[in-house]
């Protein structure tokens, strides 16, 4: 606090001529209360399934020795995640309207609310259990933030195993109670059916990540489909370790490290790859927490691919094209030791996927995506792609300085406070961290007002241009979007 009192936060938003939206902050849900939703949706014993679900994840860890740890390889899990050093922020992450009291002490206008316990819930194998969570999880955050929404909205939680299981929830959340943004699951871990059908028990450890685009037992276009017509904007905000590289038994650091960089980049990549964006040029998605980094490296890795893997320049490795006989004639005169046989020994030798009946060798692998070329995916990352940065993380800096990226392009980085959750030790600092980007000349005080509200409005009015109707920052999106709109025309 300085002298007159004003957190560090406060006094940064005290000094900025524009709001602050949170666009990924978190609630921490009480798990015996949300059992009670359960119940009264559900009935007694679904509730006590989830129960007791919740207590086994972190057991199942705590209970085990080292060497049962090592033989079942079970991933190691924080030690705690939720803020404890300061009980007021601890109490603030659990109640909504305390939160809504200390805005101003946080430096935030307003703040999208995503789920904790939700990264549970999302993800239960039990086709009931998981659906009936997710609802009364749905209607709890419903509740949290009621007579709130000025300042606060709470996202909804939406299962993606089915397209159906998806559509339903979406609708309910909308359309029931009021939600107006969803937290959409990044993946869903299937079972590899060869596998599965000789060793059911293995489903836990040899598994396939479904993202949706590319590659799905479900065509997902529903839903997306559904969420045009709603004015929902999918976000994805789901964990990315316990799978990849990410199964340390020892070690949680290990395993966070680009966590939420690596689920974002898959469904991002899967949904690219798979058109849904040219499929769907109304939608915006935005894939939280991961940072910067990733998306600059997948742009720039998709148009390097495009130039060498699309279908003209595939052509060229066709060995078909190889003169036999001068590789015949080539070989015996320079290879260090006789060569007996044919050319096409030799030829076939590095062939690898020869095109059979059997195995429909694919050319084209951008002719799903919709993509005819490295405008096409500029033209996708620049007007659909949003991407949640914490305000500490000096490479959201990359956002705004393109130097080197193909078209000099810049990326849509949308602050997340990320509070409620461990990476925010003290929840009044949470909007001053973001000026020291400032401060410290990574980015511009107009890469700072893009960064924590430009962005946020594009986001969410793109689908939605009420979003913000009846909140504190409505005078102000107001006239971002009329200066945008003339400054257009």
């Amino acid at each position: 606090m300085n002298r007159n009192g004003l957190s560090k936060s406060a006094v940064v938003r005290a000094g900025l001529d524009h709001p602050i939206i949170d666009s990924d902050g978190h609630t921490v849900e009480n798990a015996l209360i949300l059992s009670e939703y359960i119940e009264s949706l559900a009935g007694p014993k679904l509730a006590q399934d989830f129960r007791e679900r919740f207590r086994s994840r972190d057991q199942r860890f705590t209970r085990l020795s080292a060497d049962e740890h090592r033989a079942h390889r079970i991933t190691r899990l924080p030690w705690w995640a939720i803020p404890a050093r300061n009980t007021v922020d601890r109490a603030t992450a659990m109640l909504p309207k305390l939160l809504y009291e200390r805005m101003g002490e946080l430096g935030l206008d307003y703040s999208v609310l995503y789920t904790t316990v939700g990264f549970h819930a999302i993800g239960l194998p039990d086709d009931e259990l998981r659906r009936a969570a997710c609802r009364a999880l749905n209607q709890m955050r419903a509740d949290m933030v009621k007579g709130l929404e000025d300042r606060l909205t709470a996202a909804a939680v939406i299962p993606m195993h089915t397209p159906d299981e998806a559509i339903a929830e979406l609708e309910y959340a909308v359309e029931e109670l009021g939600m107006k943004t969803a937290m959409v699951a990044s993946y869903v871990k299937r079972p590899i059916p060869a596998l599965a059908r000789k060793h059911p028990d293995a489903n836990a450890y040899a598994y396939w990540l479904d993202v949706y685009g590319l590659d799905s037992d479900y065509d997902y276009d529903p839903f997306w489909a559904k969420c045009v017509e709603l004015g929902i904007n999918p976000t994805f905000h789901s964990l990315g370790y316990t799978w990849g590289s990410r199964q340390s038994i020892s070690n949680y650091v290990y395993n966070h490290i680009g966590s939420f960089a690596a689920s974002a980049e898959a469904v991002c990549k899967g949904l690219v790859l798979g058109g849904v964006p040219k499929r769907f040029p109304m939608l915006r998605f935005a894939f939280l927490e991961g940072g910067i980094p990733w998306a600059v490296s997948l742009y720039c890795d998709l148009i390097a691919h495009w130039h060498k893997r699309n279908r003209e320049a595939v052509e060229r490795y066709n060995p078909d094209a190889i003169d036999r006989r001068l590789m015949a004639d080539l070989t015996r005169r320079y290879g260090r030791r006789k060569c007996e046989g044919d050319a096409s020994m030799v030829v076939d030798n590095y062939s690898f996927l020869p095109i059979t009946d059997e195995y429909p060798f694919v050319l084209d692998e951008f002719a799903q995506s919709g993509i005819h070329g490295p405008e096409d995916i500029r033209d996708i990352f620049v007007n659909q792609l949003y991407f949640g940065c914490e305000g500490d993380d000096p490479l959201n800096a990359m956002a705004f300085h393109p130097n080197g990226i193909p078209f000099e392009i810049r990326f849509n980085a949308l602050y997340g406070s990320d509070i409620g959750h461990w990476d925010v030790p003290e929840m009044s600092e949470v909007a001053e961290e973001a000026y020291e980007l400032v401060e410290r000349g990574l980015i511009s005080k107009e890469n700072l007002r893009q960064f924590v509200f430009g962005h946020a409005v594009k986001f969410w009015t793109a689908n939605r241009p009420d979003f913000f109707r009846g909140t504190a920052v409505e005078t102000q999106v107001s006239q971002f979007l009329d200066a945008g709109a003339n400054s257009i025309s």
